[in-house]
């Protein structure tokens, strides 16, 4: 099994996701394109000390970037939305 901290690279902080902690218990994070969603409830429960109902991954494709005449392309990744139990909430800025 992988380190935990490798399979939750970082959490998504947009607006869409903002929108859905506060209305649907909904939490979004970037996660290793190996992880499956077994490994990424058990990471978010024990990194977090929560309970987690379910887990929702997407494989995004990365954009096609140009730079003058070079074409390049931004990494493939992979999007988790985890459904955390009522009452549970995870803060990204605690010690702030």
């Amino acid at each position: 099994m992988k380190e935990l901290h490798q399979i939750i690279r970082r959490p998504l902080l947009t607006e869409k996701s903002t929108a859905q902690r506060e209305s649907a218990h909904q939490v979004s994070f970037e996660v290793d394109r190996r992880a499956n969603k077994v490994e990424i409830r058990t990471a978010v429960e024990k990194l977090f000390k929560v309970k987690v109902l379910g887990v929702n991954t997407i494989n995004l494709e990365g954009k096609h970037k140009r730079q003058g005449r070079t074409i390049g392309k931004k990494s493939d990744w992979k999007k988790a939305i985890v459904t955390l139990k009522e009452g549970e909430s995870i803060d990204f800025f605690e010690g702030v």
